[in-house]
């Protein structure tokens, strides 16, 4: 996976002016956290597809999967649930806006990291 600057700056700019916002680099691309839990992130993958991770957690799957246009993330061949992949290219703004939702949702639901 690789750093796509573009949609880097769609999550930036998403989650500007919030409390506990920091990127970091994990995955080979670049994730979002608040409080120390991460939100989500932005990657490219050597095929060129563009795609967007969000954390929302494994309580809230049924409402992840009534967004729609998400798939859990899978590494190794082992489901990853709590974690969706999102098309960057198939994600209009007000998809987007609801995973934003969700996955902040689940980071302000857990206590802050130290």
């Amino acid at each position: 996976m690789a750093v796509d600057e573009e949609l880097d700056q769609i999550f930036r700019e998403a989650l500007g002016g919030l409390p506990g916002v920091s990127e970091k680099r994990m995955m080979g691309a670049t994730c979002f956290l608040v409080n120390g839990h991460m939100v989500g992130g932005a990657m490219r993958e050597k095929n060129g597809l563009r795609r967007f991770l969000f954390r929302v957690g494994k309580a809230n799957r049924a409402e992840a999967e009534a967004i729609g246009h998400g798939q859990i993330m899978e590494m190794g061949g082992r489901k990853m649930s709590g974690l969706y992949f999102v098309d960057a290219d198939d994600c209009p703004p007000e998809v987007f806006t609801a995973w934003k939702s969700l996955a902040l949702f689940n980071a302000f639901s857990l206590p802050p990291k130290e």
